[in-house]
């Protein structure tokens, strides 16, 4: 995809911040590993970050972790170490990613930070409200050094989103307290923890407000972008800074979009991104969509840490419904429902269908989506098959050859 021509738009001033930011949380992670002067814990991405932040955590993201490997494009090259431990090639590339990168005794942060490896954990905490894959993935941690592995059990396929639900989770956050206690060294304070619920709720707003900019044509920016400028949500959410920042890049993202300033100049079709990222092929990626004169505008995946339920009245009801309401664990009805909305409210004229090869929770294309919602919608659907890290899973000319063709179409449709 190297030779797709670049639309040169200027850069996002905000980004300086995001680097600065992302720098601080890693080494004040690291520091506090290697001195112990702040218990570490490993939380999944969509985990209860904000009981640990409580309880005198600092929090480590390894699925962030693994979004590096593959951006780096390091995972292709580590993967293997964890297959011939036993691994499957088939499962979660974010797992065989980061567990090679550590038989390997590799990370991305040594170039990008000068640090030479992930922060070792005194907790590791899951929540299957993504897959099977993390608890497994934090197993093999769990086994290696000796570490207490605690996890939620989230319901799955869900319709509407019930009381039994809701009680359940709640009732297996606050199962988790005893046991954070003993190993932080901490009581639980429920006032830190609403006031931590609190600057959540406040960067899901900020998170939302900050991906509609790109609702009215041209878009401000696209999916390319946001998958970089997501990271203070995913790691820094209830933590005031994530907040400061996301005002800083919304009043730079509005001025953008009052003066007309396009992500992708002279954009004829906006698209829609469902699934995972290809992390290793994002620049390439957004090249090749300028190039058609098309701007991926909104997405499921950047959607996925927005948290509209955190209530700080209601700490556990509240992250329960927060961390059950959430794309991955719903039916198919309501994803293409959620799917249709964003249609109408992005003014969607094109959907992309990623299947990820290994991830087949975030693969939505595999059931008869995809035509369901072009018959129901009239608009049209692409699938792309890829991986998030594993890069031998792509063909970079058949996906250019099939982007292509499918934007004729929408052209020639847009002409009759």
């Amino acid at each position: 995809m190297a030779s797709a021509k670049t639309l040169e738009v200027p850069p996002l001033a905000a980004t300086r911040r995001l680097k600065e930011l992302m720098a601080g949380h890693f080494h004040e992670l690291d520091q506090a590993a290697r001195t112990k002067s702040r218990p570490v814990a490993w939380v999944t991405s969509v985990g209860p970050a904000e009981l640990l932040l409580s309880l005198g955590f600092l929090v480590y993201y390894p699925e962030n972790h693994g979004a590096m490997l593959g951006a780096s494009r390091m995972a292709t090259e580590v993967i293997p170490r964890a297959n011939a431990l036993g691994y499957s090639p088939e499962i979660c590339s974010y797992l065989t990613s980061d567990v090679g990168a550590y038989l390997a005794g590799q990370t991305p942060l040594k170039r990008a930070y000068n640090i030479e490896a992930p922060p070792r954990p005194d907790a590791l905490v899951f929540n299957t409200n993504q897959c099977r894959d993390v608890k497994d993935w934090f197993r093999f941690y769990s086994q290696e050094w000796g570490v207490p592995l605690l996890g939620v059990h989230t319901h799955r396929v869900i319709g509407p989103v019930e009381k039994h639900h809701l009680d359940d989770i709640a009732a297996q956050f606050r199962g988790l307290i005893p046991a954070l206690e003993e190993i932080g060294g901490r009581k639980f304070d429920l006032d830190r923890l609403r006031e931590i619920l609190g600057l959540s709720a406040e960067c899901s707003r900020l998170w939302r407000a900050v991906l509609e900019t790109a609702a009215t044509g041209p878009a401000p920016w696209t999916f390319f972008d946001q998958t970089i400028h997501m990271a203070p949500a995913v790691v820094l959410r209830g933590r005031p800074e994530a907040n400061d920042y996301y005002r800083l890049l919304l009043a730079e993202l509005k001025e953008r979009r009052d003066q007309g300033l396009a992500a992708v100049p002279g954009e004829r079709h906006r698209f829609y991104w469902e699934g995972m990222p290809i992390w290793g092929k994002l620049r390439s990626l957004a090249d090749l969509f300028a190039s058609l004169g098309s701007a991926v505008v909104a997405s499921t995946y950047c959607n996925s840490w927005i948290f509209d339920a955190f209530d700080p009245d209601e700490p556990f009801e509240s992250m329960a419904r927060a961390y059950t309401e959430l794309f991955i664990v719903r039916d198919e009805a309501y994803k293409e429902a959620y799917i249709k909305d964003h249609i109408e409210r992005f003014a969607i004229d094109g959907l992309i269908f990623h299947d990820a090869r290994t991830c087949p929770n975030n693969s939505n294309n595999r059931y008869g989506m995809p035509r369901r919602l072009s018959q129901e919608t009239g608009v049209a659907a692409l699938v792309i098959n890829g991986d998030l890290n594993d890069l031998r899973c792509l063909s970079e000319e058949q996906t250019r050859t099939n982007l292509e063709a499918f934007v004729e179409q929408l052209d020639e449709a847009a002409q009759t």
